[in-house]
């Protein structure tokens, strides 16, 4: 398999995410230093700690994609070890943040850290992540993001690569062009992840499915060939 990663992108983001999170120590800091120097500083006080606390929340967001090792990218390599050389593997280096192109078609590969119980709600067409007591209500608050609405984020990463690859002169609408949530932590638990409209799984069994795929949707090299080549222009 064919990796290209943004060397430079990880380098400069986790020097921000460094940044970031020291200015936000020094903020909550010097504000809990003044809310112990009377109540005429407690306004500044407070406001200092809630910049603190948004600069803590944008560090742990840049701090989980580009700061901790394993980042995403190096777990999706690892789990994708020995997939073929007709893949190729982009990091932080196409129009979406990892892109896996070959045989089992294009893929915009979406990973989450979220960890715990994380069910798709197929009445109301979203997923939940479910809260498990106080210990993990703090951990939401101040070390895992939100999930968000992943199936919004996969339709607006697909909407992006499609525009970039019709924009780079490629015809998109016989190509297989998906994308897949990917839960990178061993502590998350799926549920009813078949029901969701886009693919859903924990890493681990991502190789497998892409492997499947390929049987399915067998993309002709030249179509794999035309397809990096738009991506080398986008």
């Amino acid at each position: 398999m064919n990796i290209i990663r943004n060397e430079t992108l990880i380098k400069r983001y986790r020097r921000l995410g460094m940044t970031l999170s020291l200015a936000a120590l020094a903020a909550m800091g010097y504000g809990f230093y003044l809310s112990l120097q009377g109540p005429e500083n407690l306004n500044t006080a407070l406001l200092l700690l809630v910049v603190g606390f948004i600069l803590t929340q944008i560090s742990l967001y840049i701090g989980n994609r580009w700061g901790r090792s394993p980042r995403p990218d190096e777990m999706l390599d690892k789990n994708l070890k020995g997939l073929g050389r007709k893949y190729t593997l982009y990091h932080y280096s196409a129009p979406v943040a990892h892109l896996l192109v070959g045989p089992a078609g294009i893929w915009a590969l979406i990973p989450y850290y979220q960890y715990g119980r994380i069910r798709y709600d197929e009445a109301r067409g979203r997923w939940k992540q479910k809260s498990t007591g106080l210990g993990h209500a703090y951990m939401r608050l101040f070390g895992q993001e939100n999930l968000g609405r992943p199936q919004a984020e996969a339709e607006s990463e697909l909407q992006r690569l499609r525009a970039a690859l019709q924009k780079a002169g490629l015809e998109t609408d016989d190509l297989p062009i998906q994308a897949a949530l990917v839960f990178v932590s061993p502590r998350a638990e799926l549920e009813d992840a078949d029901r969701s409209p886009i693919p859903a799984m924990k890493i681990d069994k991502l190789k497998k499915f892409l492997l499947q795929q390929a049987k399915a949707v067998r993309l002709k090299e030249e179509r794999i060939a035309a397809v990096r080549q738009a991506l080398e222009e986008a």
